[in-house]
């Protein structure tokens, strides 16, 4: 293996650090690197302020992409790895609340005053390890807050994606957002909706995504950022349902524990499920003649508003085709003790199960405390192990032409009728399938 193959992140960022300065530039590392390195974890990815220009270091790291050069960044390539190298520099008007309509090249202190959070701010001199701090955030990440850069509103007014991003940066740290900076977010909500759904929705995603994620979705709430992108949700707050099903309260609080239990590491798929699994209660509502509240159709109607809301945020047909059945189909667990033999099969043998397996262990761990369906699956789980839960057809569409059938909607009729016989055990072989297969053509 080359030694260039091997090469880590830091060690490819500290080369392009070298090289710029050996040429007469100032090379910093920068903004999250920086921060993470000080909280002790390893970055994903380094990234290089530099007082060269971006032709300069083109020039010195040929083939690099220009795409960023008109804002004074480049990406270079070195070791196996992609360096982002920004030129210091300080923006000009954000009129369309995301880019700057022009950058000034400057200085490492100028550079660090245009950034969003004080945490982000901060310089590394990759040769001596000493941290640069032009913006009090060595002190705000020692009392773990997050602050924004000079006036907070302007800061926000410059980009309203740093509205989330503050959320996202508390979620994910445990930090606090200082007052000064919680107000102007609270106060710019709105500014949000000058964000393209792409860029909500990456974000969202990386607070759903974090360990602390149900305090993430609390605090956009709090903020009033849910309610620009997902107000749906906003429904369940005060949602009241059955105690004796659910003693822990409301819909809203039955969602917000079902997604403290997740493991740390819940799949994208799994946490917007889970968020959105009980989204229609609140339409659904409604009172028996007993005073019993009843919520029917409620998963019915919750697939199709949870893929109402996905297709607004931009979310990918992979995503969404993942959430939606676990959202229709997440009341059909209470069934499964009931069901016949091929009916389980087929119902385990969906590609989102074993998500809908956890779904479903925090959507009963978060209320009633059942778990009699949970160990019956996972009890079927290894007894069904030994083969496919959905073995290959022994018959097919072509049997049915052979015998003198015209395609048509009979056949996934006919088709299913004897692949339920071979799930039920019943038909083991294809002999026995095709007499079966002439008996069904026959009678029909």
């Amino acid at each position: 293996m080359s030694k260039e193959a091997t090469m880590s992140a830091r060690e490819a960022a500290n080369g392009l650090a070298a090289s710029l300065r050996a040429a007469g530039h100032e090379a910093l590392f920068a903004g999250g690197c920086v921060r993470d390195l000080l909280l002790g974890h390893e970055p994903k990815d380094y990234d290089i302020a530099t007082s060269a220009t971006p032709r300069e270091v083109i020039r010195l790291f040929p083939g690099s992409n220009e795409v960023g050069a008109h804002f004074g960044v480049v990406i270079a390539k070195h070791g196996g790895h992609a360096i982002e190298i920004a030129t210091f520099r300080t923006d000009g008007s954000y009129k369309d609340g995301r880019r700057p309509e022009s950058v000034t090249f400057s200085t490492a202190r100028e550079d660090a005053m245009r950034r969003d959070f004080t945490i982000n701010g901060l310089f590394e001199d990759p040769e001596t390890g000493e941290v640069i701090d032009h913006v009090g955030g060595l002190a705000d990440l020692k009392a773990g807050v997050i602050r924004a850069i000079g006036n907070p509103a302007a800061r926000f007014e410059e980009d309203g994606l740093r509205l989330l991003r503050a959320v996202r940066f508390s979620t994910r740290l445990g930090f606090a957002i200082e007052p000064e900076t919680e107000v102007a977010l609270r106060d710019r909500a709105l500014l949000l909706d000058r964000i393209s759904p792409e860029r909500i929705r990456d974000e969202f995603s990386r607070i759903l995504t974090t360990p602390r994620r149900q305090d993430g979705v609390r605090c956009l709430i709090e903020t009033g950022l849910l309610a620009r992108f997902m107000p749906e949700f906003l429904e369940t707050i005060g949602c009241d349902q059955p105690p004796e099903w659910h003693p822990e309260g409301d819909v809203f609080t039955h969602t917000m524990i079902m997604l403290e239990m997740l493991e740390p590491d819940a799949p994208l798929e799994l946490c917007l499920a889970v968020l959105l699994h009980d989204v229609a209660k609140p339409p659904t509502r409604s009172v028996d003649e007993t005073g019993r509240i009843r919520f029917n159709g409620h998963d019915a109607l919750g697939a199709e508003m949870a893929e109402s809301i996905l297709r607004r945020l931009r979310y990918p047909n992979d995503v969404i085709a993942a959430v939606v059945p676990m959202v229709a189909r997440h009341m059909q667990f209470m069934n499964v003790q009931k069901m016949r033999v091929a009916k389980l099969k087929r119902f385990m043998a969906a590609p989102t199960f074993s998500m809908e397996m956890e779904l479903h262990r925090v959507d009963c761990g978060s209320s009633n405390g059942f778990t009699d369906n949970y160990e019956f699956l996972q009890a079927k789980e290894s007894e069904f192990s030994a083969e496919p839960l959905i073995p290959p057809p022994l018959v097919t569409g072509r049997d049915l032409i052979g015998l003198g059938m015209t395609p048509g909607p009979r056949f996934k009729d006919i088709l299913e009728r004897i692949q339920t016989e071979q799930l039920e055990g019943r038909i083991l072989d294809r002999g026995p399938a095709l007499e079966y297969l002439r008996r069904l053509v026959t009678e029909d």
